[in-house]
């Protein structure tokens, strides 16, 4: 279970939070932990990591309440020129998927980035079991040179600065000083080589599952349009997690266009929001 905290301010802008909208929240089936001056903090349950973002919890909660019902179609753009991640086969016995996307037309605020993080965070710890089995990269496509390679290099090859640092440091010296390196280090420990993305000028945008770069990895309130990636050893996992992730910037007016992934065994276009069937007991 993960507890979330949304903007108060942007939960009233659907639901004003009336005793019956609090009662109407719990009976959804996320406990109302807290509601505060500026915040509401909610429980989500594993099997719904969709409502890890006010934007995943209000399309839901709309349509419990009657609000508007039924499944919501997402339009998805073909890739544009370009629109590739190549993945190479040197990450295949490290974290061997990757599942990507481009999302345009974004008007961010300090609010909108703080609802990100927050997504991309919670994700890492729930669905992601702590970026073991997945982890996010959100990058500024301005800064960035499609196409994008996914291949896996020795610590000695790899060098960047990380984000929110000021000085160059070589993939060792990141699992050693910085403070997400030395949290998540064990994750590339006994490797001979870690994975990273680069551009088609060579340049570093991350190494996941620790760091994205400073120069290609930070998204602030002037980014428009957005490089999406999830990478780890799941398939299905990375893609439900980049279907949470795109459909959110989706609702915060963003447009989302799909990628080529470019995998040794083939071709297969990210994301894919196709709706799919489960089978439930009539009785139950």
């Amino acid at each position: 279970m993960a507890n979330v905290t949304f903007s108060r301010k942007e939960f009233e802008k659907k639901f004003k939070l009336t005793k019956e909208i609090e009662d109407k929240i719990s009976l959804f089936g996320t406990p109302l932990d807290k509601v505060g001056e500026n915040i509401v903090e909610i429980e989500v349950f594993p099997n719904r990591p969709d409502l890890l973002s006010l934007q995943g919890f209000m399309r839901s909660f709309r349509a419990f309440m009657g609000k508007e019902t039924g499944l919501i179609e997402y339009k998805l753009k073909k890739p544009e020129k370009d629109y590739t991640v190549f993945v190479d086969s040197s990450v295949k016995e490290i974290r061997p998927f990757t599942t990507c996307a481009i999302v345009k037309n974004l008007k961010l605020d300090e609010e909108k980035l703080k609802e990100i993080i927050e997504l991309q965070e919670k994700l890492h710890a729930t669905i992601g079991r702590n970026r073991s089995s997945c982890a996010i990269g959100i990058y500024p496509l301005e800064k960035i040179k499609l196409p994008i390679k996914y291949e896996a290099r020795k610590p000695s090859e790899i060098s960047f600065i990380p984000l929110d640092e000021e000085r160059e440091m070589n993939a060792q010296q990141i699992l050693a000083k910085h403070a997400k390196g030395k949290t998540y280090a064990h994750l590339l420990e006994k490797l001979e080589k870690y994975p990273v993305f680069v551009d088609s000028e060579n340049k570093i945008l991350s190494m996941p599952p620790i760091i994205n770069s400073n120069g290609l990895g930070k998204v602030t309130e002037k980014t428009k349009d957005v490089f999406v990636e999830c990478s780890g050893k799941n398939l299905a996992i990375l893609q439900t997690t980049l279907s949470i992730i795109v459909t959110a910037l989706a609702d915060m007016g963003g447009a989302i266009y799909q990628m080529n992934l470019e995998y040794s065994e083939g071709k297969i276009e990210t994301p894919n929001l196709k709706a799919k069937k489960i089978k439930c007991s009539v009785e139950n």
